[in-house]
């Protein structure tokens, strides 16, 4: 004999007992577990100490009474104090209106006295069916919730109190709560994507999913996949379908992180998406029309790269609605011993060691140093000097920093002034004559034209 899966946990209430005790008997074989009360006094006592997903509700239990109202006056005590339980109404009258007006304040299906089995059962089969549908998609949202919390979760290391960069930080803040395309420029390792992801946790946007998108590292061969998506068949290895970036980050922020490294022949095909903000999968004909907020980041200088013909001067105009430079780290000195503190602090509590501080002259050296790797390279070499120190104190020795990047751009910058004053100089010796001045110099007028236009002579 086979063994019925039963599920669900029904509650009925009803003040007359043979209707129970006959409901009771027919549905303990199909529910895995039926409770019964005669009285509504005790409802609520019921409902906050059992695990009920249905309850069969009479609506009148006084003599006489064919109105209703005891019925929907539960139903609305249920549905507040438990929203997720499922509620038929049970009546022996027809009363068609009364049904409506139940099914208004929340209830999920009537069933008229006297019942059919088959039809009463189909009824609460497919109100328990309801309960689990909307218990599972209210767990998916919990989770889809969740999900982009951890992946917006707040991790600021925006730190430093120099001058520039709380005209950064006061940028953001203005530009944030818009839906602005931003472009952040600076140098590798300035921070480049810490500001990005502060403008989407101070935007509007918050609560959507931030999607970073690295073209530096795509392939011209996956750009459309990874960024348009694509249909299951579409091409040799589509074994499934897959969302694109771009529609992924639907009602969030899209960041194209080194947007300076895509190819020219795969600058159009974004810039088509980002003017009519529609995204045709590959090899799908369906349009998908998204939202997004647009940040892109580079370390390259665009203007130049325009001026080659290898980046779109109309896809620049696009994403550069406001622009963010970063300044490198040999531009805010003032930060270096906060920011170093900082990565003390944080890498002293990884490797166990949260008792170590920076002696004076260590944090001397980070000063003098030219940072050609900036932020980056700083927290790395403080976590190198974390791991090897010995003591109860980072020393000089302790950073391995390799003087030589300051000292080399200390001797390259005297170098250019040298130049640039020499030219100068000989300028004006020979009253304004370039050829002149070309000819004593020894170098051609060409040369002598490109390094006036480089020093702005």
């Amino acid at each position: 004999m086979e063994v019925k899966n039963k599920e669900g946990r029904l509650l009925i209430v009803d003040d007359n007992k043979s209707v129970l005790n006959a409901l009771r008997l027919f549905l303990k074989f199909e529910f895995e577990e039926v409770y019964i009360i005669s009285s509504p006094n005790s409802l609520i006592h019921e409902i906050e100490t059992r695990s009920i997903d249905v309850v069969l509700l009479d609506m009148n239990f006084k003599s006489g009474e064919s109105s209703g109202n005891e019925g929907i006056y539960w139903l609305r005590e249920i549905k507040q104090r438990k929203p997720d339980i499922e509620v038929v109404m049970f009546t022996a009258y027809g009363d068609i209106e009364t049904a409506v007006k139940a099914t208004h304040e929340g209830a999920a299906d009537f069933i008229l006295k006297p019942w059919e089995n088959e039809k009463l059962l189909a009824t609460l089969k497919s109100v328990l069916a309801l309960r689990k549908s909307k218990m599972t998609v209210g767990d998916l949202r919990k989770r889809e919730q969740d999900l982009k919390a951890e992946l917006n979760r707040d991790e600021r290391m925006i730190i430093g109190t120099s001058s520039v960069m709380q005209k950064v930080l006061d940028m953001v803040r203005k530009v944030a709560p818009t839906d602005a395309n931003i472009m952040i420029t600076g140098e590798n390792g300035t921070g480049k994507e810490l500001i990005a992801k502060e403008i989407h946790r101070l935007s509007d946007r918050y609560n959507e999913l931030l999607v970073t998108v690295d073209l530096g590292s795509m392939s011209e061969t996956l750009f459309e996949s990874e960024m348009f998506g694509h249909v299951k068949g579409s091409f040799t290895d589509a074994s499934d379908d897959r969302i694109g970036k771009i529609i992924l980050a639907h009602k969030g922020t899209l960041l194209l992180d080194e947007v300076g490294n895509l190819p020219l022949p795969l600058q159009s095909k974004l810039l088509n998406v980002l003017q009519n903000r529609v995204v045709i999968p590959v090899g799908s004909n369906k349009e998908y029309p998204v939202d997004i907020r647009l940040i892109s980041t580079t370390n390259k200088n665009l203007l130049q790269m325009i001026r080659e013909q290898t980046f779109r001067q109309d896809l620049l105009y696009r994403i550069n609605t406001i622009q963010i430079e970063l300044p490198p780290l040999r531009q805010r000195t003032e930060d270096i011993g906060i920011l170093a503190n900082f990565f003390i602090g944080k890498y002293g509590l990884k490797y166990k060691k949260s008792f170590l501080k920076i002696q004076s002259k260590a944090l001397d050296r980070l000063q003098k140093y030219s940072w050609p790797g900036n932020i980056r390279e700083l927290q790395h070499t403080i976590e190198k000097a974390v791991i090897l120190c010995e003591g109860d104190s980072i020393t000089s020795d302790d950073l391995y920093l390799d003087l030589s990047h300051h000292f080399q751009t200390e001797k390259t910058a005297t170098l250019e002034e040298m130049e640039k004053q020499m030219i100068a100089n000989e300028i004006k010796k020979s009253n304004q004559s370039l050829s002149l001045a070309a000819r004593n110099l020894g170098i051609s007028r060409t040369t002598l034209y490109t390094k006036i236009k480089k020093y702005g002579i």
